[in-house]
Parts: C-alpha cells; structure tokens; sequence
C-alpha cells in the first residue's frame, strides 16, 4: 500500500475575555498543578506521559489514550515567554504513533477593567492522512478554552 505524501495548512486565531485578572488565566499555564487541573482531555483520555518545563527552551508532553479511541502525542517546546504577556510554542502532534503536524502558536494575554483577554494564533502544517484536518485542530483548541474558562470560573 502506497501512502500519499501530502501537505495541508492552516491557520486560525481565536480571542476568549475571561472575567478574572491577567495573573490568574497566566498561572492556568504557567502552574503544572494548575494546567493539568484543565488540560487534556479530562476524564475522556487515559493519561500516560506527561511532562512539564515552562521556560524558553522547556518541553511539555501529554500523551494519553481516549477512550474506546487513538493514543494522543502532544510535544511542545517553548520558545518564548513572557510573563503575564505572551507565550510561544512550536509543536508536534501524533495520533497512534503517526506524526500528523507541526504548528507554531503564539498565545497573548491582555488586560481588560472586566479581566483579561486570551488571543490563540495558530499556524499548522498537517502531514499525509491527516491533510484535511486544520479545522479539527480549531475546534480541538475551541474545546480547550472553553475547558480553561470552565476551570476559571471554578
């Protein structure tokens, strides 16, 4: 069976107002024990590796099984932080052990009297078999603010 060598980009931005301070939305990215309180999948993924480096040049992993689903591989290094400003990352994802893409976001924290506004700029490159899902990546990282905001509230 001969695979497709394939390219496929995308790219989205995404801006959340979270009604809590710069400082709080920050330590839900900065605080390990804070990240994985929202991070993920929650109760549908089965954890396995996870690790947690924030810093220019730190990695995280998350890597877990959904359930009745595919093992998930997550590899992000960090490029630049700022704090309270701007973090950026480039990383890989794997879905049972396929390299599916590599992207780069870049993510901003801005200060409202109401809270703080989020803004999640992403660009992807999606390898092969998984050319068509840029728009799964969004609504992917749709899910994951709306975990953040959960979590906030709580």
């Amino acid at each position: 069976m001969t695979i497709e060598r394939r390219l496929a980009h995308a790219g989205f931005t995404l801006t959340r107002d979270y009604p809590v301070p710069v400082e709080h939305v920050w330590a839900a990215f900065a605080e390990e024990r804070r990240k994985r309180a929202w991070w993920g999948g929650g109760d549908a993924v089965e954890p396995a590796e996870w690790a947690f480096d924030f810093r220019p040049g730190g990695r995280d992993i998350a890597e877990g099984t959904f359930h009745e689903g595919p093992v998930s591989r997550y590899v992000a290094d960090y490029a630049d932080i700022v704090e309270h400003v701007r973090i950026v990352t480039t990383y890989d994802m794997w879905l049972d052990g396929i390299h599916m893409s590599t992207s780069v976001a870049a993510l901003e924290f801005e200060p409202l009297a109401e809270g703080t506004r989020f803004t999640h700029a992403e660009y992807g490159v999606f390898y092969d078999r998984f050319a068509a899902d840029g728009p799964g990546r969004e609504k992917g990282t749709r899910g994951l603010l709306d975990a953040l905001g959960t979590y906030l509230a709580g």
